[in-house]
């Protein structure tokens, strides 16, 4: 996109283990473009401490400006505990284009306790307010009503004041795992599940095409 900035978060690969408290904000200014990304995708591994790790995103939208959060996945390792929340708030003319993916387990393995939270405000009201949570101690997450087996999810929201805003749409499939779901106002909620984060990718790529 012409004018945009691009950042690239650099973490490291040992974060975060159980106790940790980080914390990532993010402000695009009146009429900025920024999209930022990550250049690995983040595992939630066990520590020493006994408590869970939080990882606390907080994502702030200025009038006319537009920010794309598109990371690469979290990944949560088995004995892993931790406690993800994101925080948006736009403004009434912000863009967002945001992204999570959550791989459950790596390879051959069994995923960590996971849970997730988005709460995003526009213009000072709520849209959207979602809290999930996977591996032990969460019911009934890998049942069929949620996962049904599938060990990666995530979901593309896409604000956008240009589209049209009127009456809420109803939700469509777009392949077998995947749900559109429009929100009240110029927003737009995909769901994916999928059996690896390369499906997943893919999934969460036709709904953005799909959201246009």
């Amino acid at each position: 996109m012409d004018g945009e900035a691009r950042v690239t978060v650099v973490g490291a690969m040992s974060a975060p283990l159980g106790g940790d408290r980080i914390a990532l904000e993010v402000t695009a200014g009146p009429g900025a473009r920024l999209r930022i990304g990550s250049a690995a995708a983040t595992i939630a591994l066990p520590g020493r401490s006994a408590g869970p790790a939080h990882y606390e995103i907080r994502l702030t939208v200025a009038d006319g400006a537009t920010l794309r959060w598109l990371p690469e996945p979290l990944i949560s390792a088995h004995g892993s505990d931790l406690r993800m929340t994101t925080r948006v708030e736009l403004a009434p003319t912000a863009r967002l284009v945001l992204r999570e993916e959550q791989i459950l387990g790596r390879t051959g393995e069994s995923p960590g306790h996971l849970t997730t939270r988005l709460t995003v405000h526009r213009a000072g009201r709520p849209l959207l307010d979602q809290e999930l949570a996977y591996g032990p101690g969460a019911p009934g997450w890998d049942g069929g009503a949620v996962l049904g087996g599938h060990r990666a999810v995530g979901q593309l929201l896409v604000v956008d004041p240009s589209r049209d805003s009127g009456p809420v749409a109803r939700p469509r499939l777009l392949g077998a795992t995947a749900v559109l779901t429009p929100l009240s106002g110029p927003a737009a909620l995909a769901t994916a599940v999928a059996p690896d984060a390369l499906q997943l990718r893919r999934a969460l790529d036709e709904a953005a095409a799909a959201v246009g």
